[in-house]
């Protein structure tokens, strides 16, 4: 059978005019997957704010209860004195001016980035690179820090940091289609409260406005935005 036609047949599942629990979506969404592989499963939220105010840019991270499914491949920008305590946290890659090189040279083979806040000057040039690749350490995410241990643990235990897009809407992978719908549900849920106690006090109007689950490669399911208490 084509992917054409089990498009098609998975499109049939979906109603376009409805609007799903949470718990529905996140069972939903395991039966329209045409993926031969274990697929992400994301959120796409769509936030009444203007990104281009200062207060209104959401950024924020949270802890998975559940995790996302993936091993996230950790760099760890750091002095020799923090190499140990990173390696004992089981970060793939540690050192320093070895990856300042590479990463100028266009390498970017990681998920996050952790640093010391003393090697920040050091790096800050890298910005152009690691930048738009959302890589760019950034203490309002928790990968700024002295406490290396801590961070590299939190992120392979499942922490993910978003950001709301020119477009006003944060993308996130919340699991993988192989994780049970209860798995699913609750982490949407935690990741959902955390983007409502971001909500900045100078956004008007409807604040979630819109909240779309998908696969790869699957057809969006639209959320019940109104099940939500902001």
């Amino acid at each position: 059978m084509s992917i054409a036609k089990k498009r098609k047949e998975v499109n049939k599942k979906v109603d376009s005019n409805k609007i799903y629990s949470l718990k529905d979506a996140s069972t939903l969404v395991k039966e329209v997957n045409t993926c031969k592989f274990d697929a992400s499963v994301d959120l796409h939220i769509r936030l009444g704010v203007d990104p281009k105010k200062a207060d209104q840019a959401i950024r924020g991270t949270v802890n998975l209860p559940h995790g996302t499914g993936k091993t996230k491949r950790v760099l760890v920008l750091c002095t020799p004195d923090k190499e140990a305590e990173a390696k004992s946290a089981n970060a793939d890659y540690v050192g320093l001016d070895e990856f300042i090189q590479k990463i100028e040279g266009g390498w970017t083979d990681v998920d996050v980035i952790i640093a010391t806040p003393s090697v920040m000057p050091r790096i800050g040039r890298l910005g152009k690179v690691l930048g738009p690749r959302n890589l760019m350490p950034n203490p309002k995410t928790g990968t700024v820090t002295n406490d290396i241990a801590n961070a590299v643990n939190e992120v392979k235990g499942g922490k993910i940091a978003f950001k709301v897009d020119k477009a006003g809407i944060i993308h996130a992978s919340i699991g993988r289609v192989s994780f049970n719908p209860d798995k699913l549900t609750e982490n949407s849920q935690e990741f959902i409260n955390a983007i409502i106690k971001l909500k900045p006090s100078s956004a008007k109007g409807a604040y979630l406005r819109g909240i779309s689950m998908a696969s790869s490669m699957s057809p969006g399911i639209a959320i019940d935005t109104k099940a939500f208490a902001i």
